[in-house]
């Protein structure tokens, strides 16, 4: 598996696995791949004690952060120091009323109060504190999702000596990124869980190959190390993973949303934007049809729906209505049964690939 990301990185496999889970992150890195830590629900105080934490867990080996500084949102011309005041004053009492009542009437107990966290990585403002505390670690690499990344942060990182990689579901997409400087796409589709877009995988990936000149991954519904193989085969220099660590031993996935995970087929999700406000793939429930229930007020726009959920979110997870717990998660999640060490993981994806490439051969040998 020589490619030119796994050679950029001294990867024995350029497997990516991306995971707000340091352990898992860890994990993967000591296995010959690249586990990538996302930021996103981390203060910058936090952020430094998880990336301290890796750095002693990591023996020396490469690992990356990942986080969001999406290209447009609401609020994005708001002063810092004055954003979160005005962007909660934007989320009309209509939309607050309707999950106080969702929440109502699954018996789910009243806010503590305890909210405060909802704006973490969601915009630049907050994103940027968490890359300069990453930078001030020996990251190998730093990602961004839903855009291309400032192009003054791609300049800082490659002044530390770091890669930048982005996120990209249309080759027009891959093609901004490059433009700014980034040193991987990561092609994504939209079979991944999170944020992702409409194209699916395997169309999606010759067309970024054929549209940019910088390595690329391939993302979406990799799980499988046939997929690797096919992610290769059609031109892609590595893989980019998820939702396959959430139910690996080290992770910290809550045991309601990983029972779900396990149980669920690869029909048990659905692309909705009540997370976020952007599309993103989640597991499908009662949360995500409510959203999109004729009595729905819809949908906000990004950061404003994060910012009216999450301390509903907060609350569910705490309750017994598990009829409501959603979270993100892709296809691949059909084949996701058992819970295993990422170790292994990793290991399985190794052997899977081997084992297509040899079928492979044994058909052209013939």
């Amino acid at each position: 598996m020589r490619t030119r990301a796994a050679d950029m990185f001294g990867l024995e496999f350029p497997i990516f696995a991306f995971s707000h889970c340091r352990d898992v992150v860890a994990a993967v890195s000591r296995a010959g791949g690249m586990g990538v830590l996302g930021a996103l629900y981390f203060t910058p105080e936090e952020l430094e004690t998880e990336l301290a934490w890796i750095d002693e867990h990591v023996d020396g080996k490469p690992y990356g952060v990942d986080v969001v500084m999406p290209a447009s949102y609401e609020g994005a011309d708001f002063a810092p120091e004055e954003l979160v005041g005005r962007l909660q004053g934007m989320i009309p009492d209509g939309h607050r009323k309707f999950v106080d009542d969702l929440l109502a009437r699954h018996g789910v107990a009243e806010s503590d109060g305890a909210a405060g966290r909802v704006l973490l990585g969601w915009t630049d403002a907050t994103a940027r504190p968490q890359v300069e505390v990453a930078l001030r670690h020996p990251i190998a690499l730093l990602a961004n999702a839903l855009g291309p990344p400032p192009a003054d942060v791609v300049e800082m990182a490659h002044a530390k000596g770091v890669k930048v990689a982005a996120l990209a579901s249309t080759p027009r997409h891959a093609v901004k990124q490059v433009e700014v400087g980034v040193d991987i796409v990561v092609a994504q589709g939209t079979e991944a869980g999170g944020h992702t877009g409409e194209i699916s995988t395997m169309v999606l990936i010759p067309q970024v190959v054929d549209a940019v000149d910088v390595p690329v991954l391939a993302a979406g519904g990799i799980g499988d190390g046939r997929q690797v193989a096919a992610g290769l085969a059609l031109g892609a220099e590595g893989v980019w993973t998820g939702s396959i660590w959430l139910t690996v031993e080290e992770a910290d996935t809550p045991v309601a949303a990983r029972d779900k995970i396990l149980a669920a087929t690869s029909r048990d999700t659905v692309r909705s934007r009540s997370w976020t406000g952007k599309p993103a793939r989640l597991l499908k429930n009662e949360w995500t049809d409510a959203w999109e229930a004729a009595d729905s007020p819809g949908t906000l726009p990004m950061p404003l729906q994060f910012m009216l959920v999450s301390d509903a979110l907060r609350r569910i997870g705490r309750s017994d209505a598990k009829e409501l717990a959603t979270f993100p998660a892709g296809q691949i999640i059909g084949t996701m049964n058992d819970v295993k060490p990422a170790r292994q993981v990793v290991f399985d994806l190794v052997e899977g690939y081997i084992e297509a490439m040899d079928r492979l051969r044994a058909i052209s040998d013939r």
